[in-house]
């Protein structure tokens, strides 16, 4: 069975992870090589979890899993599809792509098994990653898309990459969860057949009320309670493997650490936290933000957060830990000097953690921020639950709405409001856009492309339209945008 190759641990020196035995991709020269003409291939493959054997996906680029560049490099080359289903690859955080060589667009199709694109734009740089636009991600089909800041110094960068894994399919779990496709002209990856169209009004929310207005008015009865976790996952996996048999990646004595850390989680949100050391996050989303520490840092899925974290001179070895909202299961990897010694860890916390809240969000300044500017356009976005696991904006599934119409340069500013009993990431595609609102307060946030609604809490956002192309606003959390809470952002 094989193991693939995992993700990088690099500095600008040297490579310090261990090679593909060792779980680490090693890039050739390291950050510094330019990557001129990478080619990305889309693969199938079986990997081991937990002792049992899974069928899985897996991003290749030119050394290995994922592409990792340095600013003014471009993603210029051949995107192969040598799995056997069909694809629909997104290039999450890129601002730089062309809307039409982003197949995640109203109408972008799917590149056929066998088939090839040809993309050539300027990656943005920061921690970013690639990902099917379809339930294929559950099984895996995502990877990083980094690219090293030219500022970003001597740190030895470590990528952890999060997923939540489940051995059913996911259009099992989606029929579990009690809906249906309304994705429109995508497949959702995998056997689809009698998946298609929108859901049945009626069907039972898998153990969960599904109020349309929560506690705000409205309601449909049953339990209205905030939860997290609609899915019962079998396991939760940091760069493809468990804490059973986690990553170790070796690290200097004395050293200074980049973590940057994707929540490639198809419905898990995460508490990110690295016992033993101090992490101080220096950048959300792929954008810097101004320096800040916590004991444990919320991640939503769609989102990444980097984390600066100092090995002491007298070595050791440093979970990272990636835990479950509302929830004591939890996964992650090791760092490890030399000679140190790796207790195992158990893959359950003594506690659970709470639901995700903003506190975090609401201390977080952007180290660019917007410049201040009235909005030409505002628009109030209502996150809506119904019967049948239908989540809509405005009261509309994918499809029966019209899009949101912007002009380039306009700045515009979105509120989202969520009386629905389920908190839901919000993902614009092709811009970056500021946090500027939670509640009635105002203020200078974090850049990011995805920002985490909890219910109850209106959320602003604010960003500068353009360039010209369609783009997909939508729910990060896969299940619910698969049964319809996505709508389209129109720049004419």
């Amino acid at each position: 069975m094989t193991r693939p190759e995992h993700l990088s641990s690099l500095s600008r020196r040297t490579v310090l992870a261990g090679g593909a035995a060792a779980g680490a991709l090693a890039l050739s020269g390291g950050w510094s090589r330019v990557v001129a003409a990478p080619l990305i291939t889309v693969e199938s493959l079986t990997i081991d979890v937990n002792g049992k054997a899974a069928k899985v996906f897996a991003v290749k680029g030119p050394a290995g899993e994922g592409i990792f560049a340095k600013e003014g490099d471009r993603l210029a080359g051949a995107v192969l599809n040598a799995s056997q289903t069909p694809a629909v690859m997104h290039w999450h955080g890129q601002i730089f792509a062309p809307a039409d060589q982003d197949r995640a667009r109203p109408d972008g199709g799917e590149l056929a098994p066998g088939g090839t694109d040809q993309v050539d734009f300027l990656l943005t740089p920061g921690t970013h990653w690639m990902h099917s636009h379809t339930l294929s991600e559950q099984q895996l089909l995502a990877a990083p898309l980094v690219t090293r800041e030219a500022d970003a110094g001597e740190a030895q960068d470590v990528v952890v990459m999060l997923h939540d894994f489940s051995f059913r399919s996911p259009e099992e779990i989606l029929a579990g969860l009690g809906g249906a496709n309304a994705h429109g002209g995508h497949s959702m990856g995998g056997s689809t057949q009698g998946m298609a169209g929108m859901a049945m009004p009626g069907m039972d929310h898998a153990g969960h009320g599904m109020g349309a207005m929560g506690g705000m008015g409205g309601g449909m009865g049953g339990d209205m309670r905030a939860h997290a976790n609609d899915v019962d996952y079998d396991a939760f996996l940091a760069n493809r493997r468990t804490l059973a048999d986690p990553e170790v990646v070796k690290v200097e004595k004395g050293g200074k650490v980049r973590l940057r850390i994707i929540n490639g989680g198809t419905a898990t949100a995460f508490f990110v936290s690295v016992p033993g050391l101090k992490p101080r996050c220096v950048a959300v989303d792929g954008s810097p933000c101004v320096p800040m520490e916590a004991e444990a840092f919320p991640l939503a899925q769609g989102q990444r957060i980097d984390l600066l974290v100092d090995i002491p001179a007298s070595g050791g070895a440093f979970p990272v830990l990636a835990q479950v909202e509302a929830s004591p299961r939890r996964t992650g990897v090791i760092l490890a000097t030399a000679g140190a010694s790796v207790a195992r860890i158990a893959d359950t916390a003594d506690r659970p953690q709470g639901l995700l809240d903003l506190t975090f969000e609401g201390r977080l300044s952007a180290g660019k921020p917007l410049a201040q500017r009235k909005a030409d356009k505002v628009f109030p976005i209502m996150l809506g639950e119904e019967a049948g696991y239908r989540w809509t904006i405005n009261g509309r599934t994918y499809g029966e709405g019209r899009p949101f119409a912007l002009s380039p340069g306009e700045r515009v500013e979105m509120t989202f409001m969520n009386p629905t009993t389920m908190s839901h990431p919000m993902h614009l595609h092709g811009r970056h856009f500021q946090v500027v609102g939670i509640g009635r307060r105002r203020f200078s946030g974090a850049l990011r492309d995805t920002v985490m609604v909890p219910p109850h809490m209106p959320v602003t956002i604010a960003f500068d339209a353009g360039p010209k192309g369609e783009w997909f606003l939508h729910c990060h959390h896969l299940y619910h945008m698969a049964t319809g809470m996505m709508a389209v952002v129109k720049v004419a």
